[in-house]
């Protein structure tokens, strides 16, 4: 069955859409989407940024657990070593009951020296605090009173999935395999050839894989008519993305980035991050990615996209392909 993925980042560039409009829009466009069978809801996390990428992603998923019934909701990533481990897990516990169990966590270490340095972290110290903090989530979600550190832990309430929530390890090295079936969690990796590590390690430790998602290529779609048109609605907004990604890879010094090869708006085009699709290419392109497990992602408010616009293509998604897809399975 395909999977499908409503996300927001909720940048405000200059050029683009006012946050207040953004932040207007959002919980509306989770709930219609939601109520046409979106498969899952995510919410990404970046701090310090100055188009107001969206700082905490749990705290506007409980906002978005009040306004849908059936998708998952996950947010894409928790920076982990960014913050207290136990304060998270009493905000996953709470959003898991308000979402009726409906929340999947997925952690990261993180890679921009600036948001370390904003909150005091060391970036040397991601791996252990990473460490650290997923052995707090686990116990102190399972409802154990424990110490650790010296640390006396204990919260309640407790979340209505159990033993708890799923989690997930997402990054894009072997280290974030080997961490994931280490802590019998899934993975989210962002390279699909990881899952062969992540699979093994697996078996190494007599754990069945657990949870995998990965994100096509493609990871907006943007629905339209016309795609001319399309295209030059979406390429302001596209290009900021790009070069906002590859300012936080440059700054993290990690030559391997996607982002900082796509230097004009031709490149952008022909990366396959970002497709201008009708809904009859939408249909097939989701096909393909049904056949080769890939999780298909909408972003209708990407890069500051005005709301008016971003409504069209969420439109169209949801009316003119989801309902083909699902008629496909019956």
């Amino acid at each position: 069955m395909l999977d499908t993925m409503l996300m927001f980042d909720m940048r405000a560039p200059s050029f683009g859409a006012a946050p207040r409009d953004l932040y207007a829009a959002a919980p509306e466009m989770a709930a219609y989407a939601d109520e046409h069978g979106i498969s899952r809801i995510s919410v990404c996390e970046h701090h310090g940024a100055e188009d107001g990428y969206m700082p905490c992603n749990l705290l506007f998923l409980a906002a978005l657990a009040a306004r849908t019934k059936r998708a998952r909701l996950m947010p894409n990533a928790v920076i982990l070593p960014l913050h207290d481990p136990v304060k998270i897990a009493e905000q996953i516990a709470v959003i898991d009951l308000l979402s009726d169990g409906r929340l999947d966590v997925l952690v990261g270490g993180g890679y921009v020296p600036s948001e370390f340095a904003m909150f005091g972290v060391s970036l040397a110290d991601r791996g252990r605090l990473l460490d650290e903090g997923m052995e707090i989530l686990i116990r102190a979600l399972s409802g154990e009173r424990f110490v650790m550190n010296g640390r006396p832990i204990f919260i309640r309430p407790l979340p209505l999935q159990k033993p708890h929530p799923p989690l997930l390890v997402g990054g894009g090295i072997k280290a974030s395999a080997v961490r994931a079936a280490r802590f019998g969690a899934g993975f989210f990796p962002l390279k699909t050839e990881l899952f062969a590590v992540y699979d093994a390690e697996c078996r190494k430790l007599g754990r069945e894989p657990g949870q995998k998602i990965v994100l096509s290529r493609a990871w907006c779609m943007h629905i339209v008519e016309d795609p001319d048109k399309g295209w030059a609605e979406l390429m302001p907004h596209a290009a900021h993305v790009v070069s906002s990604y590859a300012r936080m890879a440059a700054e993290a010094s990690n030559s391997s980035s996607p982002f900082e090869s796509l230097v004009d708006d031709d490149a952008v085009r022909r990366s396959g991050m970002f497709h201008v699709l009708t809904p009859d290419q939408c249909v097939a392109f989701a096909k393909k990615c049904e056949a080769r497990g890939y999780t298909m992602t909408v972003q209708p408010l990407i890069g500051g996209l005005p709301p008016d616009v971003g409504w069209k293509s969420l439109e169209l998604f949801c009316t003119k392909v989801l309902p083909r897809l699902k008629s496909n399975r019956n």
